[in-house]
């Protein structure tokens, strides 16, 4: 009765997709060797080496020179989502029942993959401390609001802006548990997975009616993918590349941000921007 009613619930149908996403093989990123390896075109060894001990920020790297490093990693992920997407299509309709599921997570994954790109290339710590199956809260409640700055949510572009703002000040390593668990960008972490939650019921309906037909529903969901996967992490990069925390730094003394004092987040929490693209429920596993 209890399941039941909890995956009925958008918050948990979200929550359920995300961690199970995070669980797939290849969806976490490794931080050092992706900065390494992002950066290697563009910058110096030691900057490169700055970069990764500390943050690209603090390395001194221009913002400019991430955002071709950013454009670089949206282009493989896009292209990668993408082809996955069109191969999910191809069964048709008796395979539904096994490939809108798998190609949920699937899309999710990529969508964890350049946010875990991004947010290293503009300063924010690890988001994976180990390499477990288990996601904790304050992980949780990060990814989903970085989901929710890519799906056009405005309260989750306020949250994301007010935990860069409180690490930058604290020169934090790590992401700040309390505010996300029970401080104060709790509650909008809260709202936005349910308003994501509720968003993947009514696109997950759409997407099963784009695979219906073999071959034209391929082409549909490949698409498809490629038409929202990319300005939605376009979307987030933006974000990111705007906020405190990828400002250039001096030499500073790390602490870890535990307290918050901000008196309020954001006064509404689940509604789109203007601008926000369809979420698309995609693909199979990442690579």
């Amino acid at each position: 009765m209890n399941q039941g009613k909890a995956s009925e619930n958008p918050e948990s149908r979200f929550s359920v997709a995300l961690v199970s996403a995070a669980r797939l093989p290849g969806v976490r990123i490794h931080r050092e060797a992706y900065l390494r390896k992002s950066l290697a075109r563009y910058c110096s060894e030691d900057d490169i080496r700055k970069a990764v001990e500390e943050t690209p920020a603090a390395a001194g790297i221009p913002l400019d020179v991430l955002d071709r490093a950013a454009n670089d990693s949206i282009r493989y992920e896009t292209a990668k989502v993408s082809a996955l997407s069109a191969a999910a299509g191809l069964p048709g309709f008796m395979a539904l029942p096994a490939t809108v599921p798998a190609d949920l997570a699937q899309y999710f994954g990529h969508m964890l993959r350049i946010a875990q790109k991004l947010a290293y290339l503009y300063s924010w710590p690890d988001l994976f401390s180990d390499d477990g199956d288990d996601v904790d809260d304050a992980t949780m409640g990060m990814l989903t609001l970085f989901f929710g700055v890519m799906f056009g949510t405005q309260s989750a572009n306020v949250a994301v802006g007010k935990v860069a703002e409180m690490m930058a000040k604290q020169v934090a390593k790590k992401l700040p548990q309390k505010a996300l668990t029970k401080g104060v960008i709790y509650p909008v972490v809260k709202k936005v997975a349910a308003y994501i939650g509720a968003e993947m019921t009514k696109q997950t309906f759409a997407k099963s009616v784009s695979k219906a037909i073999p071959v034209v529903g391929a082409a549909i969901s490949g698409t498809l993918t490629f038409a929202t996967y990319r300005p939605m992490s376009k979307r987030l990069k933006k974000h990111l590349a705007d906020s405190e925390l990828a400002k250039p730094k001096g030499p500073v003394v790390v602490v870890e941000a535990e307290e918050v004092h901000e008196s309020s987040v954001v006064a509404h929490a689940e509604n789109p921007a203007p601008e926000a693209t369809a979420f698309t429920a995609e693909g199979s596993r990442s690579v």
